[in-house]
């Protein structure tokens, strides 16, 4: 490669589908740089990025690793994202800064469908990639298939840039098809050049010519070269290669084993000779060009030695230890590796640091000395899958929404809320795994012994008949007595129309000040209707009544619509209604003819498809589902899906429900309320 002027801190990030090996090239990677004196295993869960006791319970990356590293003369931070995709919150954060991303795969075109979703996100923003073909020491599938499968999945072309040796089924090493050299791979030590071994030869020149036929796409003097059959030079070829990472224009692929450092090396220095700086990403978010600190918030910390911690990007001034940004002042500066906290005093442009105690300044704050700037932030993501929690100790109940909410400001994904109808406090994500995370971090953290079970459905209740009824309350005591008597017309309305409350009192059969408390006993008793469920779409009317100068009051014209209302309401026809959501599920295009079996055997119903607009080879098919059977819906239909599928729902309407569904409901609802 050409000589390189020394560039300033930039930042990649890696990121790609569970099992792929982010971890293991992270570690390889900080081996490399000389930043870890001895990597670590995932076997024995000491690598840098198996900080949290969550993720070693369950050998996966839980949450976002940092690491800080030299190489050969340059700053760099690694952003290693969770692989899981309930946990895909991290990857989205972290790549709106990032110079450039590192997606990581497998070599196996079956699963290439599982960096979909990561790759359409850095396609709609623009972000500069490349990719790296994980554990290719194993016999598998060829590098070309993978490739061609991967191609199917992404909006710019993959530029190969080495082909594989092979030694039977083993790949033992690679070619460079740039530099025309071969290195054979050995085991956690460098490479080693070795002459370009014959069987290769043929396939070496063929994939170069490929390799150089694409990039003439976006260069014309290449072109012509090409056309005039004149032999571009190596540093014309690096040249054109930066240029077209950096206006991300391809895709360059590389391939290796991270495990055994195998073809990391070469991975690192293309990072470094070809990946853009701080300057592109600051351009990208529109924040270019600002005078003064600026500095992106891209991520949420609550570390219990330190407090809160704001990681931060740095694009343009420094930022000082004690400085006030957006009206907070910085209170501790650090640098992160893993679990490691190193103490600064001051951060450059391109550097990534957490700020301490920046109580009030959110993720996706721009932090600017005007505290005027903002940026297009991406949205969390849409939630999924819920669960009903209660703290296991009462005393706790208050704690347990502050914790919550430190969460949910570390993970944007995740929320929670109080039902208004079931007064459940729901705790909203991306899938179970990705709530049960956040319940063991109740305890690790706040010390909080949490108990979850599935939500109850929201169901309500309403009448088909109208019928006329007369109550009366009366009751004597020692002194004043209670007197309130009601004759109320009660009737069905149309769906959606919700409660609707008139009198039709003359002559003063019953007060006026009396007719507000008629109301709020229906009031009352409609949050529980004869069958156990808020009832809705029905008027009542107060047609007639009698008072008592003395004994009657507020509270028994109150007990006399309930009465009425509970002794009515069974007369008038009452049916179960089921909440139903119009849901959009989003998949690959190869998994669609399966969506019948799913929508069928959940009672729902198919209302049509199309594409899905900006995303290579998906659909997106729109049905109506009762909310019943949404509660698991993204278990089965990631499982369907090598866990791509996802879907968004809206509440669209109240359905009747009858028959031995209804009565299951009825029956259960009794028996919880004893």
């Amino acid at each position: 490669m050409p000589n390189k002027t020394p560039s300033g801190p930039r930042t990649a990030v890696l990121v790609g589908p569970y099992l792929s090996g982010k971890t293991s090239l992270l570690e390889s990677m900080m081996s490399i740089s000389g930043a870890i004196g001895r990597k670590g295993t995932a076997k024995d869960s000491n690598m840098v990025g198996d900080g949290s006791p969550e993720g070693k319970a369950r050998q996966m990356s839980t949450e976002l690793n940092v690491a800080s590293a030299d190489y050969l003369g340059e700053t760099w931070t690694f952003l290693d994202c969770p692989g899981s995709v309930e946990l895909g919150q991290d990857a989205q954060l972290a790549l709106m800064v990032a110079d450039t991303a590192v997606v990581v795969c497998e070599a196996d075109p079956d699963k290439a469908m599982t960096v979909a979703p990561v790759l359409n996100f850095l396609d709609s923003h623009d972000i500069p990639h490349m990719i790296f073909v994980n554990k290719m020491d194993v016999p598998s599938h060829s590098v070309k298939e993978t490739l061609d499968a991967l191609q199917e999945i992404s909006a710019h072309p993959l530029i190969l840039r080495e082909i594989p040796i092979r030694d039977g089924d083993g790949i033992t090493g690679h070619v460079d098809l740039v530099s025309e050299r071969a290195f054979e791979w050995q085991s956690d030590k460098p490479s080693r050049l070795m002459e370009i071994p014959d069987p290769a030869k043929d396939r070496e020149e063929a994939a170069r010519t490929e390799m150089l036929e694409s990039l003439a796409d976006f260069d014309d003097a290449l072109l012509e070269n090409l056309l005039e059959d004149v032999v571009p030079s190596t540093d014309e070829i690096y040249a054109s290669l930066t240029r077209d990472l950096q206006e991300h224009l391809i895709v360059p692929v590389f391939f290796g084993s991270a495990e055994h450092d195998n073809g990391v090396t070469r991975l690192m220095k293309a990072l470094r000779h070809e990946s853009p700086e701080a300057s592109g990403v600051a351009e990208r978010l529109g924040i270019a060009g600002q005078s003064g600190t600026v500095a992106q918030v891209f991520k949420t910390i609550h570390a219990g030695h330190v407090g809160k911690l704001s990681l931060v990007r740095v694009f343009s001034g420094e930022i000082k230890d004690g400085m006030t940004l957006n009206g907070s002042r910085i209170s501790g500066m650090h640098r992160i590796t893993g679990q490691k906290y190193d103490k600064v005093t001051k951060a450059g442009v391109g550097e990534i640091v957490a700020l301490g105690r920046m109580e009030d300044i959110a993720t996706g704050t721009v932090l600017a000395e005007s505290g005027s700037l903002s940026v297009d932030w991406p949205p969390p993501l849409n939630h999924l899958f819920a669960l009903s929690i209660h703290a296991e100790h009462r005393a706790d109940d208050v704690k347990l929404s502050g914790a919550l909410n430190k969460l949910a400001e570390e993970d944007p994904s995740l929320s929670w809320e109080h039902h208004p109808d079931t007064g459940e406090m729901l705790l909203w994500g991306q899938g179970e795994i990705h709530l049960l995370i956040a319940i063991d971090k109740l305890k690790s953290r706040f010390n909080m012994e949490v108990n979850s079970e599935r939500p109850r459905v929201p169901y309500k209740e309403t009448i088909r008949k109208p019928v006329s009824q007369h109550a009366r309350h009366k009751k004597q005591s020692g002194g004043h007595g209670e007197y309130g008597d009601v004759h109320l017309d009660i009737k069905p309305l149309p769906r959606g129309s919700g409660f609707q409350f008139s009198d039709t009192i003359t002559g003063g059969a019953v007060p006026k000040n009396y007719i507000p408390a008629v109301e709020n006993g229906v009031k009352e008793f409609m949050v529980r209707g004869p069958l156990g469920f808020q009832m809705v779409d029905f008027a009542v009317t107060l047609t007639d009544g009698q008072f008592h100068a003395v004994d009657s009051s507020d509270m028994a014209f109150k007990k006399a619509a309930a009465q009425a209302m509970r002794e009515g309401t069974p007369k008038c026809g009452p049916v179960l209604l089921e909440p139903i959501f119009q849901v959009a599920i989003s998949m690959p295009s190869s998994y669609t003819s399966g969506i019948q079996r799913l929508v069928s055997g959940r009672r729902g119903q198919i209302l049509g498809f199309d594409a899905k607009s900006g995303w290579v080879g998906w659909d997106e098919v729109t049905i109506q589902l009762p909310q019943s059977e949404m509660h698991d819906l993204i278990i089965e239909l990631r499982s369907m899906t090598l866990g791509v599928g996802t879907f968004d729902g809206t509440f669209d309407h109240l359905q009747e429900l009858s028959g031995k569904e209804a009565d299951k409901v009825i029956a259960e609802r009794k028996e919880a309320s004893g």
